[in-house]
Parts: structure tokens; sequence; C-alpha cells
């Protein structure tokens, strides 16, 4: 695990720890200065040498941002396509897919609201049934349960890694090998959990894998990728395309470049671009594992901590829990009490029935506060934010 001299160092590479105690990680990471430094420099000097210039001069890097996160992921660079967040990056991929009367899609409980309005509207337009897999009694996703829903009419599983809205984490390499096994699609959210533990897409045995830069990878807001398994790039098809995706167009026809990157666009964000790249690399450095290690560690604090004050009830569930940490406080609204932490320089989330809302209905949840660890947090900002609760 990260050392606590090592944390040290680290909270010295970034700026706002020194002015806030962050605990919104699972909303947007405060990011390392070199993130940040990054972007504007390229900024600064697209303004003043012309974007297309600086692009040019930049373009090895820009393209190294492919390699970077095709490491992070156990994947190949042809894999890879960015985006602008996980949501444009799912619903790429998602309305890539071609359905039938009769098609059946497997989700979980957790699922989260952008994912399930695309659900919704194609099992109500497209005749397509959409099964759910509750979680059993211990707050686990069932695995028994969801192998006994699978039928030959199974098109697709789509399951979120972890939830925005609780702290368990999905089973999501033992969903792989039952998809693998009978030949289905399988599309994963993991807005939450790239960046945050290890996560490697040859183990899993997804089709597809939807993330964002902003939360634990730390990256500016704004950006996002998309991983496609080679062997199904042409079971999906681009939602838009431009001459990126596209060559020889005329108007008999055209013909479709034979990586991810089909499903970009060309315009976007270079100096976000790069602020990815360069948080890819800082976590890189770093090391997966023992980021996981430092944020069960203190996730596990935080959990214990809180339990022990007067009216406030933990509503995690399951066996494995991520750095996500979600809370109520007798007689005090979600909100108000994320306001005033906030005005005690601490930062936290509410996470509304909106967001996970099958979730939510079924434990008879409207909010809760959410309060998600970063390795850069520490303990004795657990014990600020405990303390300010308590008071209260």
């Amino acid at each position: 695990m990260i050392a606590h001299k090592e944390v040290q160092e680290l909270r010295s590479q970034t700026r706002g720890v020194a002015q806030v105690v962050h605990f919104n990680n699972a909303g947007s990471s405060l990011p390392a200065d070199v993130v940040v430094d990054t972007v504007i420099d390229y900024l600064r000097e697209e303004a003043m040498a012309g974007g297309y210039e600086t692009e040019a001069k930049y373009q090895p890097q820009i393209d190294a941002v492919y390699d970077r996160i095709a490491t992070l992921i156990n994947a190949e660079r042809d894999e890879i396509a960015l985006f602008e967040n996980a949501s444009a990056a799912w619903g790429t991929a998602f309305k890539g897919l071609s359905f039938q009367e009769g098609d059946e899609i497997i989700t979980s409980e957790m699922e989260y609201v952008t994912n399930l309005i695309g659900l919704a509207d194609t099992q109500q337009l497209g005749g397509v049934k959409v099964k759910v897999i509750p979680n059993d009694e211990h707050g686990n996703f069932s695995m028994s349960d969801f192998e006994q829903s699978v039928t030959p009419q199974t098109k697709l599983i789509a399951v979120t890694h972890v939830s925005s809205s609780g702290g368990s984490i999905l089973p999501i390499e033992e969903i792989g090998k039952v998809a693998e096994s009978r030949g289905i699609l399988y599309l994963v959210d993991a807005c939450q959990s790239v960046g945050q533990m290890p996560l490697d897409v040859q183990k899993i045995k997804c089709d597809m894998l939807s993330v964002t830069g902003r939360k634990y990878l730390r990256a500016p807001r704004g950006t996002g990728f998309l991983f496609v398994k080679k062997s199904s790039l042409d079971k999906l098809k681009p939602v838009l395309m431009d001459f990126l995706s596209a060559g020889n167009v005329s108007l008999s026809g055209y013909t479709i470049r034979q990586d991810a990157r089909r499903f970009e666009l060309y315009e976007k964000n270079r100096a976000l671009t790069l602020g990815l790249g360069k948080a890819v690399e800082y976590a890189l450095g770093i090391g997966l594992d023992r980021i996981w290690a430092r944020i069960e560690y203190l996730s596990g604090i935080m959990r214990s901590a809180l339990a022990e004050i007067p009216g406030l009830r933990v509503h995690d569930f399951g066996d494995h829990k991520s750095g996500i940490v979600t809370f109520t406080l007798d007689g005090t609204e979600s909100l108000e009490l994320k306001i005033k932490l906030a005005a005690a320089g601490i930062n936290v989330s509410v996470g509304g029935a909106q967001a996970t809302p099958i979730y939510m209905e079924k434990n008879q949840l409207s909010t809760v506060v959410r309060a998600s660890v970063h390795y850069y947090n520490t303990e004795e900002e657990i014990e600020l934010l405990c303390r300010a609760i308590a008071a209260m």
C-alpha cells in the first residue's frame, strides 16, 4: 500500500488539497498539478500558434494517449476511442447495436440512470425485454439468478461495475465468463472503477467498456473513452461519422476505418486529451494495485467511524465495497448536510433517487450523502468529517 510519507508527497503535487477536504472523488477528483499544467500549457501555446498548428506539433503525444489507456486496461491501442464522457461512450456502444423483437438484455439493479434511459427506449420501441437481476439479501449480485436468466434470446449483458449511489462492486469477471461461454455481447460501465482499482479487459472478457476521466482517474472534466474489442468492432454501427471515421467518400459510399476510432468524431479538445493521457500516466506511475489498497483501507476506516455516530446509517451493502461510502443522518436532509459540510471546507455529494432508481426505490431511499475517498485523502481528513457531522 502507499506509505504515509508517499501520501504526503503525492498531496504536495496537488494544489487543491491545501484548500479543501475533498470526498467527492466519485463526482470529480482533484487533479494532480501536472495534469492541470499540461492542459493550460497546451492552451497557451494553441492561443499563440494556432489550433491546427499546435496539434501537428503535439501529434506524437496525442497519439501516445491511446497507448497509455491501452496499457491501463490491458487492451490494444486500436481498441480505444476517445469521448467527452462515459455517457457518450456507453451510448455510442449501446446505440450501435441492433436488436430485434424478442431479444433480451440483462442488467442489474445498480445500473446508472443514463444507461437505463437507453434500455427503456429499446424495450418500449423495439419489443426487447430487459431483465433486472436484483441483489440478494446481503446486497450481492446474485450469480445464480443471473445464470438462470440467460436464455438463447439474450442478446446483451449490460452492467455497471461500481454503483454511483452505493458502495457495492459487481463481479464483472464472473459475469464475463458466462457471457463468453454463451456467446453474448457484454457491455461494462466502468465509470466509477477505472482509476480506483485494477481493471483488465482480458480478464473481464467484455466486448465494450465505457469510462470517464474526471472521477478516479483524476483527469480533466470533458474526457473519457470507450474500449471495443477488436473482434466485436463490426457488431457495432457508428452512431455519428465524419472524415475521421470514413475514407474514400463519395455519393456511391465510403470505406470505414478498421479500428475503434471509427466511433470518434474528429473535433475534440486536444488540451484535455493530453490532460487525460497525463492523468493515466500519473496513475500508472503509482500503480493501480497500490491505489486500490489505499482506497480500500481509507473507505473501511470511514465506514467504521461514521457508523459510530448516533443517528447515522451507512447504506453500503455487499461483501465487496468500493471507495464510495453512502449514508444518511436522522433528522437532517442529505442536501442540508452537504451544504453544512461545504461551509466547513469538506466536499461530499448527494446521491439522488434518479441516479440509480431501481436500487434506491428497492431500498426506500430518496437521497444519500456520498463521501468517496481517494489515495490522497488522509485519516485526519476522515476524522474532520466525522467530527463535523457529530457536531450537528
